[in-house]
């Protein structure tokens, strides 16, 4: 939910940014948002992760 926030703030400064022909609020913004955007792929992956290592532990103990 926080990557979210960064994600429409960011979108938000890199919109007033071209609005008003400012290219280093354009910038922040577009970083703003890309990072959110890592995060929540980096997250997705976490978990992904978790779920894959948990599967074989619950097989490992469904074997003995």
């Amino acid at each position: 939910m926080a990557d979210s926030k960064e994600k429409i703030i960011g979108e938000v400064k890199e919109a007033v940014g071209k609005v008003t022909g400012n290219e280093e609020l354009e910038l922040k913004g577009k970083i703003q948002s890309s990072k959110s955007d890592l995060k929540e792929k980096v997250g997705d992956i976490k978990e992904g992760i978790a779920e894959k290592i948990n599967d074989i532990i619950d097989k490992k103990k469904d074997n003995k």
